[in-house]
């Protein structure tokens, strides 16, 4: 095991590594370098008069890692860490962290285009079905999640599942992210400056996952063709399928996963509002 001290901290903040991994690595790892320049600046914000915690502001102490996961061998994927934050005091805060960085879900709603535009009739979501074995499941259901590849076009398994069963690709100049028309950007330095996204599980994780919105009308015809094709799917073996599910159902049926609840209340939330 290994220590450094945390470049640009003061207190001067010693990191406690694991064998397996590097002061390089941990600091080029971009869940890392977002955690940090965030946790950073939110603390920074105690100096703030108004702040609750500027009599006895918070300070982080000392990392911990505890253990690390690599993706094929090189890539550093999971990291698990404990942050000593406490005040002078004696008072502590919480500081168990599973770091995995964001990620990006999409609402991608289907409609016939014989249907009347600008209505909400006979809309379908696509949702994806596959093993997610930290929840125990062989077969959730949730909205599709991946990441914006390079090029701005949606990325990762469940993308690469839609254009295989569907032919659909979804590219950047047609999403919405709903989140960033939500959440506004911090406008000032006493302000945290937190991701514009949703934090499914802020109390153990620092994921943070934009959610994106992607209409499409099709040809009825073709909508049943797809929805006959993606039932059939999971009896032979797949282990991500895809399914159609009517929008005014989604918070039910996919209503174990908290990106189909978020993106449903940001939909109808934008909608009522007039936004989309």
């Amino acid at each position: 095991m290994s220590t450094f001290t945390l470049p640009n901290s003061e207190p001067k903040v010693p990191v406690n590594l694991t064998r397996d991994l590097s002061e390089d690595q941990l600091l080029a790892f971009s869940a890392f370098k977002t955690w940090i320049s965030t946790l950073q600046h939110s603390l920074s914000t105690q100096q703030d008069p108004s702040h609750a915690f500027n009599p006895a502001p918070y300070k982080l102490r000392k990392i911990d890692v505890q253990s690390v996961d690599f993706f094929g061998g090189k890539r550093l994927g999971f990291l698990k860490l404990k942050a000593d934050i406490s005040n002078d005091n004696g008072e502590k805060l919480p500081g168990s962290v599973f770091l995995r960085g964001g990620s990006v879900a999409m609402m991608l709603i289907l409609q016939p285009d014989d249907v009347p535009e600008n209505t909400e009739n006979e809309k379908q979501v696509i949702l994806t079905v596959q093993p997610r074995i930290p929840a125990g499941s062989l077969a959730l259901a949730e909205l599709p999640a991946g990441m914006l590849d390079d090029s701005g076009t949606f990325a990762g398994g469940a993308a690469k599942e839609i254009a295989e069963e569907t032919g659909l690709e979804i590219p950047a100049s047609d999403l919405i992210n709903m989140t960033e028309l939500v959440i506004p950007p911090a406008s000032s330095d006493n302000d945290e400056q937190l991701q514009q996204a949703v934090y499914p599980s802020p109390g153990g994780s620092d994921e943070f996952i934009p959610l994106f919105l992607w209409q499409k009308r099709v040809p009825r015809g073709q909508l049943k063709e797809w929805q006959a094709k993606l039932t059939g799917l999971r009896e032979h073996g797949e282990k991500i399928t895809l399914m159609l599910c009517p929008l005014d159902q989604v918070w039910k049926l996919g209503g174990r996963d908290a990106k189909v609840l978020a993106g449903w209340a940001l939909y109808h939330g934008l909608k009522r509002d007039g936004r989309i």
